[in-house]
């Protein structure tokens, strides 16, 4: 009987060191150790003084953003929206439709050059419009816009902007003037305009590039020559520009537009919104200059 007993209490305790051992041996499955990946490309953007309440630098050729502040928020738009009014025109018009000048356009304020039955081709008025941003003939071709599609200033302009999918931008007049001392003439975002900027040098080349040099001319159709100094001081020095467009109010502030091309054939388009008459050309200087840098790899230039 001892030795029985000495028997089933080895054999116990076997058993209970045969369940318990796998349990307290069994090795955890090892896990690789993680590595996070970090960028060594410089930012070129990353300390950038912007003065502007909302600026975007906007590539056009890959529809990517590359840098944004504020970009989506909607603010009044000033000159800015003579780019809405020449876009619309020219969805509408032919280049060398006649545009009269009316006794109602030669009544805003300056800047304007016209005077009351004077008639233009659509493309040089548009030129002289953009480049000296004349209020007198962004209104006459925002009123030969209405009429040709029947329909309110207000409605051919908003018509413009549904097409390009602007979802921020809206205008009540075609100059951009302020309405009231609390209500623009047009609003929009930093994305819509850049957008807007980059289709409207798509759609007319030559338009566009008129803003791109110191002076305008043209003629209109009785014989009277213009000639209008941009409203932009900085286009000789912009490499590759192809479109500017200068906005200023009361309500606005100092806004900016332009497209340049970053390489062969790929534009970018840098806005800036809400800034100083000053500071909106050193904003839109310092995100050129960035956006060089960008593509050049580096962190500044």
């Amino acid at each position: 009987m001892r030795e029985t007993g000495i028997s089933l209490l080895f054999g116990s305790a076997f058993l209970a060191l045969f369940l318990f051992i796998p349990l307290t041996s069994k090795e955890e499955p090892s896990v690789p150790a993680i590595t996070m990946a970090t960028s060594t490309v410089p930012n070129a953007f990353a300390q950038l003084p912007i003065e502007a309440r909302a600026a975007i630098v906007y590539d056009l050729a890959l529809g990517e953003t590359l840098y944004a502040k504020n970009a989506d928020a909607q603010l009044p738009l000033a000159s800015l929206t003579k780019l809405l009014t020449v876009y619309a025109a020219l969805a509408e018009l032919s280049p060398e439709t006649p545009i009269t000048i009316s006794a109602e356009a030669t009544r805003l304020e300056a800047p304007h050059a016209f005077s009351t039955g004077q008639t233009f081709a659509l493309a040089d008025l548009a030129r002289l419009t953009l480049v000296a941003s004349l209020n007198d003939g962004a209104a006459a071709i925002a009123t030969a816009t209405a009429l040709r599609e029947h329909r309110s200033q207000y409605e051919a302009l908003a018509s413009a902007a549904a097409a390009l999918q602007l979802s921020q931008t809206y205008a009540v007049n075609g100059h951009g003037l302020d309405v009231s001392t609390a209500v623009s003439g047009g609003y929009g975002s930093a994305r819509d305009l850049a957008r807007l900027a980059g289709a409207l040098a798509a759609k007319s080349p030559e338009i566009a590039g008129a803003t791109t040099r110191e002076y305008a001319e043209a003629s209109s159709k009785g014989g009277a020559s213009f000639k209008v100094k941009n409203t932009d001081p900085l286009v000789d020095t912009i490499p590759g520009l192809l479109l500017s467009k200068t906005g200023f109010t009361d309500l606005a502030g100092g806004n900016l537009a332009l497209v340049f091309d970053a390489g062969i054939g790929h534009p970018i388009a840098v806005v800036v919104l809400g800034s100083s008459p000053k500071a909106r050309f050193t904003d839109g200087s310092a995100l050129i200059a960035a956006t060089l840098a960008h593509f050049a790899g580096i962190e500044s230039l």
